[in-house]
């Protein structure tokens, strides 16, 4: 996992496909509005049934999470100050985690992403567009 980074802040994490994973790890802060992790089970293992409780949250920024289900882009990612920190490229399979200041895409190939993302969605009114 790549965490890209501005003055000492993480603005995204890229996981690429070809990463394995031996054992249970949550590459995300324990303190971040969105969690993400990598959960590894035996042949056999069982998560318990179980369900969530409701619990009150404050959230102060959205986070997203986009998978790669088909084709190849390109992620610019900027920090909050609208500068252009990284680009990477994206191919089928690959994740990236976006935790601060701002990102575009741009796609190299037919491309389907897989966003997630804290919800509902409010409208445009929660983007600020960059320059």
């Amino acid at each position: 996992m790549e965490p890209v980074t501005w003055n000492g802040a993480i603005l995204a994490y890229i996981i690429q496909s070809t990463m394995a994973h031996e054992k249970t790890v949550f590459p995300t802060p324990s303190d971040l509005e969105l969690q993400v992790g990598f959960i590894v089970y035996k042949a056999g293992g069982a998560i318990t049934p179980h369900r969530h409780v409701p619990i009150t949250r404050t959230i102060n920024r959205t986070c997203e999470v986009l998978v790669v289900k088909k084709g190849r882009c390109e992620v610019d990612i900027f920090n909050d100050d609208q500068q252009l920190i990284a680009t990477r490229e994206l191919r089928t399979g690959d994740v990236v985690i976006l935790v601060g200041g701002g990102h575009g895409f741009r796609m190299q190939e037919d491309t389907v992403l897989l966003e997630i993302k804290q919800g509902p969605y409010l409208g445009l009114g929660e983007k600020e567009f960059l320059q």
